[in-house]
């Protein structure tokens, strides 16, 4: 009777024991998934170029396969300015060069965004700031990731650059948009 009750009681800690590992197993399983899930986000601080006073900053967000970034820029004298992305996170220089040219992973002309003729990757196009100096703007594609390993998409190690004038979306390589006044580097 007495090694009857040791095996019941083993028997009993055993399920226990598997249903803690279950247990356990679907915790871990269910935080994988909500990290994988969830959505991956770099700030990017934008340092003043080229003798300007032009800072800012830019957050990348990706959900579900679509990258939303919102830039916020201070410092520029009011009216129109491009913005890209450049093919290197390396702001090293005074003058934001060391970025070297736009990303073009796709080899296309440069242009402006959904036009037939082709565009850049890093073609982000015109913003306007106001009287104060003030910018903003807002892009939403999916033709950009966050660390995803896709060369064509993905925009880690990559620069952002502001402009001092504007991409008239034709001029190559580089739409003619002036000096490089503030960069920073897409980098986790």
């Amino acid at each position: 009777m007495k090694k009857l009750s040791i095996l019941l009681i083993s028997l009993s800690l055993s399920t226990i024991a598997c249903k803690n590992e279950k247990k356990s197993t679907e915790t871990v399983v269910k935080e994988t998934i909500e990290e994988v899930l969830a959505p991956k986000s770099i700030t990017v601080n934008l340092s003043a170029k080229s003798d300007s006073n032009v800072s800012g900053t830019v957050v990348f967000t990706e959900t579900n396969g679509t990258v939303n970034m919102v830039a916020t820029v201070s410092g520029l004298e009011a009216g129109e300015h491009a913005i890209h992305i450049h093919q290197s996170s390396d702001c090293s220089s005074p003058d934001g060069k060391s970025t070297g040219g736009h990303w073009n992973p796709t080899n296309q002309p440069h242009g402006k965004w959904g036009i037939e003729t082709g565009y850049h990757k890093g073609d982000i196009g015109n913003f306007t700031a106001d009287e104060n100096g003030n910018a903003s703007i807002s892009v939403e594609t999916d033709e950009w990731c966050i660390g995803c390993g896709d060369d064509t998409k993905d925009i880690l190690g990559k620069g952002i650059i502001v402009h001092a004038g504007v991409d008239d979306f034709t001029t190559q390589p580089t739409g003619d948009a002036g000096g490089r006044v503030s960069c920073g580097g897409i980098i986790e």
